[in-house]
């Protein structure tokens, strides 16, 4: 089940950085993307889109919840704060061709554990990572780790 909502997440946030931000932005310069994207009547970042959606999501369900999280967030909140998160970035950040896999506890509930990662898929997302004043890292090239999806499913 993990393996097909990344698939689905996954994808989502690639049309979108690519289809929509990438395109409108940078290569037909219609509107722009900006984390203050309400104030400035732009587009939103993918990195919020994907936390709305998520966040859309766990309103609906509690069969499964997924998050951005990254080893080199630009929005503190964006980090890691479990073992298993710090592991599976880890994993991810080194070999981005395998998922991680694992279960952990979590207010007294268990739950299966993937991290996915997060690549660098549109020059748009490079571009402002890289340029970001409150970026931890400014080397960002296509195709590298940023970070990793994280998905969780309750065992039950």
């Amino acid at each position: 089940m993990a393996d097909a909502l990344y698939a689905v997440i996954e994808s989502d946030r690639t049309v979108y950085a690519n289809q929509v931000v990438h395109r409108l932005q940078d290569e037909e310069a219609v509107i722009a993307a900006s984390e203050h994207w309400r104030d400035e009547k732009a587009l939103p970042l993918p990195a919020q889109m994907f936390r709305m959606s998520a966040e859309l999501t766990a309103g609906k369900t509690d069969r499964f919840s997924y998050a951005l999280l990254s080893k080199w967030p630009i929005q503190k909140t964006n980090a890691p704060k479990t073992e298993m998160e710090i592991a599976g970035l880890d994993q991810v950040a080194e070999d981005p061709s395998r998922p991680f896999y694992g279960t952990e506890t979590l207010g007294g509930v268990d739950y299966f554990t993937a991290v996915y990662p997060d690549i660098a898929v549109s020059p748009a997302c490079i571009a402002c990572h890289n340029a970001h004043k409150d970026s931890p890292r400014d080397d960002f090239e296509p195709g590298d780790t940023m970070g990793g999806v994280v998905i969780r499913i309750p065992l039950r």
